[in-house]
């Protein structure tokens, strides 16, 4: 996946969505990052994310996402919206 550019709009959603930690370091791993987003982010900040983001790279965020960010609701939904219908499996977190 190709990097989301750090711009004043996409840190401005970094911040928002990624709150815990600097949107610089939010940016560096896009696919965390588009799962934070697909969960948290406004139907605003989903607009400039889609500036910089295709639906491919939203398809791959998907299927690498890690484990425990994306609610179910959110999963359905951008599985959906991505033509993903039914979803596959949520990603679950690997013990031992």
């Amino acid at each position: 996946m190709k990097p989301i550019p750090v711009t004043p709009e996409t840190t401005a959603v970094a911040r928002r969505v990624v709150w815990f930690e600097s949107p610089e370091e939010a940016l560096a791993d896009p696919v965390r990052f588009l799962a934070y987003a697909m969960a948290r982010a406004t139907h605003e900040d989903m607009k400039t994310i889609r500036h910089y983001v295709a639906d491919a790279e939203f398809v791959e965020a998907l299927d690498k996402a890690p484990p425990g960010i994306i609610d179910r609701r959110s999963w359905a939904y951008w599985n959906s919206k991505m033509g993903r219908y039914p979803a596959p499996p949520e990603p679950k977190r690997q013990l031992g």
